[in-house]
């Protein structure tokens, strides 16, 4: 549903976890980051903004 109502269409940051609640504190940290540092994240790993839905299929 969010990816559907904001539009989204491309996988950009992709972490592994051993354990569902290292992954979920993770997502929970993340979205009280500011916007800038989430762009810079991303840029380390994915500096041209690639879709990358493959890496978890």
């Amino acid at each position: 549903m969010f990816c559907r109502r904001y539009g989204l269409n491309r996988l950009v940051l992709v972490e592994s976890h051993a354990e569902i609640l290292s992954a979920i504190a993770r997502e929970k940290a993340l979205k009280a980051w500011k916007r800038d540092w989430k762009i810079r994240l991303i840029e380390q790993d994915n500096p041209e903004w690639n879709d990358l839905f493959e890496r978890i299929v």
